[in-house]
């Protein structure tokens, strides 16, 4: 059933390139298209593959295959984002490069620094497998759009982050930040770089364009005095890394820690 949807996916788009083909050609030699004529043909698992349309995708697809599986790195073991209370290898990892890669743009556009990394657990949609890390691997880590932007928030929004965590009770990706969580479930000694957080003081938080938004109900972000979008996708700054490290290494050091 996979392959018969994958194989309709080429077929239609197909006939959108041979429609646009026809369209320009006519275009080209002064023909006027007055008609175009089209009837439902309904595609089930008894179907047989038309060879004339497989041969003329099968390089495309091969170019790409050939690209996706391209070994980028190695990682020693499996990353899980089931496997952690309130931390996860796979997801500090995440937010760790964020930091990193992100503050090439960010320090080298605006001469900042970016204080800390806030995802979502929701957004990391695939494990990664011991072995051979490919291009393949980060597309399905984080097969969607979404782009890296920082967000600059009062030290009372990182209250309301600490806050969320907890309320959640979901593993969330998170770098740069630490803290311990009270038995009446309330955020204490909370650090930023391994300082204690100042109320006062404005901390830039990178997360993705759909949490900055005000996706998976992180309303604090709407309160930021200031937003930078670094045009850097999140599966880019995944692939960045992986081509920049030979082994992939999770953190291991504890982010929050419970009474």
């Amino acid at each position: 059933m996979v392959k018969l949807k994958k194989y309709n996916g080429f077929l239609k788009l197909f006939v959108i390139f041979l429609t646009l083909f026809l369209i320009s050609s006519c275009s080209k030699n002064n023909y006027n298209l007055t008609k175009i004529e089209g009837k439902q043909v309904p595609v089930t698992e008894n179907a047989g593959e038309t060879s004339e349309i497989e041969n003329f995708i099968k390089p495309y697809r091969d170019h790409i295959n050939q690209d996706l599986d391209n070994v980028l790195a190695y990682c020693p073991e499996t990353l899980d984002k089931s496997t952690g209370k309130w931390q996860t290898g796979i997801g500090s990892l995440m937010a760790d490069v964020c930091v990193q890669r992100g503050n090439i743009v960010f320090n080298a556009r605006e001469k900042k620094d970016i204080d800390l990394c806030l995802l979502n657990h929701g957004g990391i949609r695939a494990i990664l497998p011991k072995g051979n890390v490919t291009t393949r691997s980060a597309f399905e880590i984080m097969p969607f759009e979404n782009s890296l932007v920082v967000m600059a928030l009062k030290g009372e929004q990182i209250l309301e982050i600490a806050a969320y965590i907890i309320k959640e009770k979901k593993p969330q990706p998170l770098s740069g930040m630490t803290f311990t969580i009270t038995k009446d479930n309330k955020a204490k000694n909370i650090m930023i770089q391994g300082k204690p957080l100042d109320l006062n003081k404005t901390y830039y938080v990178a997360t993705n364009d759909y949490l900055a938004n005000g996706g998976d109900s992180m309303t604090f972000f709407a309160k930021s005095t200031q937003k930078f979008d670094l045009n850097y996708k999140l599966r880019d700054v995944l692939i960045d890394y992986f081509k920049e490290v030979d082994t992939v290494v999770a953190p291991k050091n504890i982010r929050i820690t419970e009474e």
